[in-house]
């Protein structure tokens, strides 16, 4: 009976600590953990459970140190692995996260967390198909799990079907209704896939439920922007900004709804925000509209003087240099060494693996160009500019760090008299719905000789397609005269 009674507390015990660590109370469930290290002997069940208290304490490395004790003492328990591997994942180290993960699933075929984490590592090491098999078996063993449904999407959409994502997604709404990332993601693939009246009924359908967030507004302000219908746009970001006053993303898709006052510039993290989200498919997107920005940049460019001459031009900086097609496009000319600003990291990842800068920095542009006192014999902004109103201060950086006849190669996106969902922010620009800037022609020309530009080119071009219509833009070449200094 004695043992019997003991070994009910230790179990009570543990249980009562585990619920303390989900409440997120690691100092109550720390006095617990150390009352069952005098009552016991070690167990497995303790040993997750210290690490877990280490990891809510703010000390992974004390936890990854105690679970490899753990591990090594208790070699077969699959938790251990499972609880080793989120760990591992959470601090980088996706080498060793996927070899846990992978014997948790071999220790315990039954655990459908292990199979989930197991798939979603198998994505992050580019592994779409074997992480479709693993997360359709997560789902298929707990098909209620938000965050099992949401990892088989998205290794449904590195698959290449987008429909089996969404259908995915939609599926696991009927099952967690109440789960506010299920329906922000059905609406992200929606608005990805262009069904904007999809995305609409998937926003409406979450605002009767109940479940919104300011992301489902400011999706939704997308989704009805792109179909034009923009006073209703305005409205979705009115609401988004109730819910999120100080969101700089949400704020700038207000001010570009006419809501707010339009600030000169898109806030660096609304930047990070969009493009950190859309680099797994930037390139593939903007071919799909006919974007000729590189190319028409390419075909000025070589007309510099000095690679007429058959000099090599550099030091060369692309600003904003996303996942790198302006490289792609000059990677056989003499412009060299190129290096690339971004301040999405996800874009730099991909710019990097195409091994054609000489550096990528993560920073904001106009802070780098503040702070790298570098000069520059050409600077490139291919649909950079489109994030900036007023071009006064970007102008003024820019030829700050040229050379005396270095270039500023830029492109812009034109204003229009009488376009519709243009928020007018200043003479001569205006934020349109979609967050970006457009110019007037005769603004940048004096925006640019105020600077102290020497104009070579700026002339009207179609940058773009977006509904087969042609998006009418400027590309912009400037120089800094040889009397600048």
């Amino acid at each position: 009976m004695e043992q019997l009674h003991a070994t009910a507390d230790i179990d009570a015990l543990t249980a009562r600590a585990s619920a303390l660590l989900d409440a997120r109370r690691p100092a109550a469930a720390r006095a617990l953990l150390s009352a069952l290290g005098r009552l016991a002997p070690a167990s497995p069940e303790v040993a997750e459970l210290t690490a877990r208290a280490a990891v809510a304490e703010g000390r992974p490395k004390t936890a990854i140190d105690q679970l490899d004790a753990a591990v090594a003492q208790f070699p077969g328990r699959a938790r251990l692995h499972r609880c080793r591997a989120d760990l591992r994942f959470q601090t980088g180290d996706t080498v060793g996260a996927l070899a846990d993960a992978a014997d948790a699933v071999i220790l315990d075929r039954s655990d459908p967390a292990a199979k989930a984490l197991h798939g979603v590592l198998l994505l992050e090491h580019e592994r779409p198909d074997d992480a479709l098999a693993c997360l359709t078996e997560a789902v298929s063993a707990d098909p209620g799990n938000p965050a099992f449904r949401q990892g088989l999407a998205k290794a449904q959409e590195a698959c290449g079907d987008a429909n089996a994502a969404l259908a995915t997604i939609v599926a696991g709404i009927a099952f967690a209704p109440s789960s506010i990332e299920l329906r922000n993601a059905a609406i992200i693939l929606s608005v990805r896939a262009a069904d904007f009246d999809g995305a609409c009924r998937l926003a409406e359908a979450a605002r009767a439920a109940g479940v919104v967030d300011t992301c489902t507004f400011g999706l939704m302000g997308h989704a009805l922007s792109s179909l034009g219908r923009h006073a209703e746009a305005a409205q979705a970001y009115a609401e988004a900004l109730k819910l999120g006053p100080n969101d700089p993303y949400v704020r700038h898709l207000v001010a570009a709804a006419g809501i707010l006052p339009s600030a000169p510039r898109a806030p660096a993290e609304y930047l990070q925000a969009v493009f950190n989200g859309y680099a797994d498919r930037f390139e593939a997107h903007l071919i799909s509209l006919g974007y000729r920005v590189p190319g028409l940049l390419r075909a000025e460019l070589a007309r510099h003087p000095a690679v007429l001459a058959g000099e090599v031009v550099g030091p060369a900086l692309d600003l904003g240099c996303g996942t790198g097609l302006v490289a792609v496009a000059l990677s056989d000319m003499p412009f060299a060494p190129l290096v690339g600003v971004d301040v999405s990291t996800q874009m730099l990842q991909v710019a990097a693996t195409k091994q054609l800068y000489a550096e990528l920095h993560n920073a904001d542009f106009m802070s780098f160009l503040a702070e790298d006192t570098r000069r520059w014999r050409l600077i490139i902004a291919a649909d950079v500019l489109v994030y900036f109103g007023a071009l006064g201060e970007v102008l003024a950086a820019a030829y700050s760090r040229l050379v005396p006849t270095g270039w500023f190669a830029l492109s812009l996106e034109e204003l229009l008299p009488g376009v519709e969902g243009q928020a007018l922010g200043g003479a001569g620009w205006a934020l349109q719905c979609q967050g970006r800037y457009a110019h007037s022609f005769d603004f940048v020309a004096e925006a640019a000789r105020a600077a102290g530009f020497a104009i070579r080119v700026l002339q009207r071009q179609t940058i773009r397609f977006e509904g087969g219509r042609p998006v009418p833009g400027m590309l912009v070449v400037l120089e800094r005269p040889s009397h600048g200094g």
